[in-house]
């Protein structure tokens, strides 16, 4: 079984910064991508921020150049840096992971998610 536990979520004032941490645990054989999604309400959830095991990124238009996406092979986990933070970045943030598992099955797997609120 794989969980993604997701951390660093909080309120914070537009202009700050947070940063999100996500672990990946349990029986993981490998990790070919991992990344930042994101729900407002009322709204599609939309990917923030994704980075593959090659070290490939890509991001979502209205965060480049704001947000920066990170990862700790070793440990799993996957880092979201958000500074400039705008009142249109409040949403759920949740981790994903596109991985094998040691039983040789590949999925996407989720986190609970992690409330991010930028007051004006």
């Amino acid at each position: 079984q794989v969980q993604l536990v997701e951390s660093g979520g909080g309120l914070v004032q537009a202009g700050g910064s947070l940063r999100l941490s996500c672990a990946a645990s349990g029986s993981i054989f490998s990790v070919n991508a991992m990344g930042w999604y994101r729900q407002a309400p009322g709204k599609q959830r939309e990917l923030v921020a994704r980075l593959t095991s090659g070290g490939s990124t890509n991001y979502a238009d209205s965060v480049k150049g704001r947000f920066t996406i990170s990862r700790d092979n070793a440990k799993n986990t996957v880092y979201l840096q958000m500074n400039s933070l705008k009142p249109e970045d409040t949403a759920v943030y949740y981790c994903n992971a596109d991985l094998r598992t040691g039983l040789g099955s590949r999925g996407d797997y989720w986190g609970q998610g992690t409330q991010v609120t930028v007051s004006s």
